[in-house]
């Protein structure tokens, strides 16, 4: 059956009209051709380890959401939330893209099959009107899941930034800030931000700046280090620098740092007895026979 030739006034306004109404008519022919075009794809690419239930009612909610946005183009919260979808499952952006150009040539060769002859200037129109259906649908979808996947790294990197200088109380008035890998300008930066925003929220007296996982200590390092050292001492606290190994110690001597305006120590369990001492603390050895770090703890006062 013929359906679309005796329909279409190339002269008139009204041809977009009548594609849609077919299209919108005929939903289910056309979206059983684009599933099985989808389906054939599948094969090799990377929705290949994807159940395939979820698959196929993923495939199912986008080809419905399509039907809807030609149905209803200013309706875009459907969109907007199968983006969102296809985001927490993990799937790219190929996934969105791939299958809406598999249902413009399927809606175009559908038209045309239902054709019983199509002029130049019909089939101009035709890919003119079905390409006016889909570029918004793509443009609306890329930018949601662009904006959507902007604000998940963001969040990413926030929590990475937190987690590259966490400061952590470990008594009352004392942190430690462990500092693990290369320290550029800019972690250097949120080191000095964690460090001061630390300290007023815990109160803290004294800060142990532990470098022992910090590979390499040149001249940046140090300036970026001694810069935090000063920052903390303006807001009436003590940071002492810990996990100084040898190799690392030579380097700041032949390069002419100067650490002296504020305390080093050459281990964690040395800077922590000084953070003790600088607090009015001491420890007390309970049990001559054991120097457990549990009776350590227990014995502070």
């Amino acid at each position: 059956m013929k359906l679309i030739n005796h329909a279409i006034d190339v002269g008139g306004e009204n041809v977009p009209e009548v594609l849609r109404r077919i299209v919108l008519e005929h939903s289910d022919e056309v979206a059983a051709k684009w599933l099985k075009e989808i389906a054939e794809k599948r094969k090799g690419d990377y929705t290949s380890s994807i159940s395939t239930e979820l698959y196929e009612s993923t495939n199912r909610e986008f080809v419905n959401n399509i039907f809807a946005s030609i149905d209803h183009p200013d309706e875009i919260a459907k969109l907007d939330a199968f983006a969102e979808r296809i985001i927490n499952l993990g799937w790219p952006l190929s996934y969105i893209t791939d299958g809406l150009q598999s249902f413009r040539r399927v809606t175009i060769d559908f038209i045309l099959t239902e054709s019983s002859s199509v002029e130049t200037v019909e089939f101009s129109k035709i890919l003119t009107v079905v390409d006016d259906w889909v570029e918004p649908i793509i443009k609306q979808l890329v930018n949601q899941y662009s904006g959507n996947w902007e604000h998940t790294v963001s969040l990413q990197r926030l929590a990475l930034q937190e987690l590259s200088a966490p400061l952590i109380p470990v008594m009352e008035n004392i942190t430690i800030m462990p500092l693990i890998g290369t320290i550029d300008t800019e972690r250097a930066k949120q080191i000095m931000e964690n460090l001061l925003e630390g300290v007023m929220k815990h109160n803290s007296e004294v800060v142990l700046m532990d470098i022992t996982g910090v590979p390499v200590v040149d001249t940046m390092v140090a300036h970026h280090i001694i810069q935090a050292a000063e920052a903390v001492r303006l807001i009436g606290a003590t940071c002492i620098l810990v996990g100084i190994r040898p190799e690392i110690a030579q380097t700041i001597v032949n390069l002419g740092i100067d650490l002296s305006n504020f305390p080093t120590k050459r281990s964690l369990r040395k800077g922590f007895q000084s953070a003790l001492e600088i607090t009015n603390r001491e420890i007390v050895n309970l049990d001559n026979s054991t120097n457990d770090m549990t009776d350590i703890l227990d014995s502070l006062k």
